[in-house]
C-alpha cells in the first residue's frame, strides 16, 4: 500500500472536496481546478485510492486527446449517515464521498413524543453501525428547529424545546453534526441547486414558518453559537401577534397556513402546510385576496433581506414557491418597491429551489466537508 503522507494531506483533502461538490469529475478536471499538474493529480489520487478513499472509471470517450478517468467513492470508502427529521416523519440515507444517497428510507412517526423519535432515530444508526462497521464515520441530522451545539433550542413546529440531540448517537461512538433544516436545504442549493456558483446567496424555504441561510462560497452564516439564520423571527410583522418563538412581530406570523387562516377569520389550523396547500387550490374571492396577503408580506420582507445582505441570487423553497406563484405580480411589486433605489435597476433573482430533499442533502454535504479535512483523513488512513 502507498499511502497518504503528512505533506499530502491538504491536495488530499482538496481533491476529496471537488468530488464531493461535483460528483463525477473527472482526474483532468481536478488538476485544473486545483492548478495541479497532469503527473501530480495521477500520483494524489492513486494514492487516495489506495486507501480506499476513491476509485476511478474511464470517462466516456470525447474524440481525440488523452483519455481521463472519472472520480468516484471507493466503495470500502467512508460513509456518513443523513437523517431528515420533518414535523410529520424523517428520512435516512447512507452517504458517500462522491455525495451520492444510498439506502434511502422514509419512515412517518407513530408519536411525536421526543424521547421515542430520538429512540427511533437512534435505532436506525444502529442499524447503520451494523451494516456498515467503522466506514460509518459520522451521523448528521436536519432539525426543524434552532441549534446550538448540537442541542435543540426550540422547535415550534414539533413543538418541543430544550432537548440534546446527542441522543441519536448515544453509545454508538459516533460523532453527531446537528443543524437547522432550511440551513441544511441551502447549503445544498448553493453547492449543486439552484444557487451553485453564486458567491453570495440568500436561501429561505417556507413549510410552518419561514427559515433559511445566508451563504458565502456555499458556507452558511451560522452565527456566534449555530443558531443564525431564524428569518422567520425577524419583527416583519404585526407587534401586537406574539409567536410560540417568544418574540413579537415574527414575520413567520404573516407568511404561512396560520396567516391565511387569521386572514379567512378561521381558528389555527392543525397542520398549517396541509391548510396552505389548500386555500392554494381555492379560486374563491376570499382565498385569493388572503393568499394576496401573504405573498405580499413573503415579498416585502425578502426585499429587506435584500437590502441587509446584498446577495447575488435569492432561493425560495417549499410553499413559498406556490405561494409566489399564485400571485407572481403582488410578489414583484412587494419585492421591488421594497429594494433600496439601487437595488432596484438590476434586483437579485428570485428562484425556485431544484432540490426536494435539500435539508437532507444538506446534512450530507456539511457532513461531507467535515470527512475530507486533513486530520480526517489522517485518521481513516492510520485505522487502515
Amino acid at each position: 500500500m502507498n499511502p497518504v503522507r503528512r505533506g499530502q494531506w491538504q491536495t488530499a483533502s482538496d481533491v476529496l472536496t471537488q468530488l464531493a461538490r461535483q460528483p463525477g469529475i473527472t482526474r483532468a478536471a481536478v488538476a485544473r481546478t486545483l492548478r495541479l499538474s497532469t503527473g501530480s493529480a495521477t500520483e494524489v489520487t492513486a494514492r487516495l485510492r489506495d486507501v480506499h478513499l476513491v476509485t476511478e472509471v474511464p470517462a466516456p470517450s470525447q474524440g481525440r486527446g488523452r483519455p481521463t478517468t472519472l472520480l468516484r467513492a471507493h466503495p470500502e470508502g467512508p460513509v456518513v449517515l443523513a437523517l431528515d427529521l420533518r414535523q410529520s416523519s424523517w428520512r435516512s440515507a447512507i452517504v458517500t464521498l462522491d455525495g451520492s444517497l444510498q439506502d434511502p428510507e422514509h419512515r412517518r412517526h407513530r408519536s411525536r413524543r421526543p424521547q421515542v423519535v430520538l429512540h427511533n432515530l437512534r435505532r436506525q444508526v444502529e442499524q447503520a453501525r451494523e451494516q456498515y462497521g467503522d466506514r460509518l464515520r459520522m451521523v448528521s441530522l436536519a432539525v426543524p428547529g434552532t441549534i446550538r451545539d448540537n442541542h435543540l433550542m426550540q422547535a415550534p413546529t414539533l413543538e418541543w424545546a430544550e432537548l440534546d440531540l446527542e441522543a441519536v448517537t448515544e453509545g454508538t461512538g459516533l460523532p453527531l453534526l446537528a443543524g437547522n433544516d432550511a440551513t441544511l436545504s441551502g447549503v445544498a442549493e448553493a453547492r449543486t441547486g439552484a444557487a451553485a456558483g453564486a458567491g453570495t446567496a440568500l436561501h429561505l424555504i417556507i413549510e410552518v414558518g419561514i427559515g433559511g441561510t445566508l451563504l458565502i462560497d456555499g458556507v452558511p452564516a451560522q452565527g456566534a453559537s449555530g443558531a443564525g439564520g431564524e428569518y422567520g423571527h425577524m419583527p416583519f410583522g404585526d407587534r401586537s401577534r406574539a409567536c410560540p418563538c417568544g418574540a413579537r412581530g415574527c414575520w413567520d406570523l404573516e407568511i404561512d397556513g396560520r396567516a391565511l387562516a387569521r386572514h379567512l377569520k378561521q381558528g389555527r389550523p392543525d397542520d398549517p402546510y396541509a391548510y396552505t396547500e389548500q386555500v392554494l387550490r381555492r379560486t374563491d374571492r376570499s382565498a385569493q385576496a388572503a393568499v394576496t396577503k401573504v405573498v405580499s408580506a413573503l415579498g416585502s420582507g425578502i426585499a429587506g433581506l435584500v437590502n441587509a445582505h446584498d446577495p447575488d441570487v435569492i432561493t425560495i423553497g417549499g410553499l413559498a414557491i406556490p405561494l409566489r406563484a399564485a400571485a407572481e405580480r403582488t410578489f414583484k411589486d412587494a419585492y421591488e418597491g421594497g429594494l433600496m433605489t439601487f437595488h432596484r435597476g438590476t434586483p437579485p433573482p428570485v428562484l425556485p429551489a431544484t432540490l426536494s430533499d435539500g435539508p437532507l442533502r444538506g446534512a450530507a454535504a456539511l457532513a461531507l466537508d467535515q470527512l475530507t479535512t486533513e486530520p480526517a483523513i489522517a485518521a481513516w488512513v492510520a485505522r487502515r
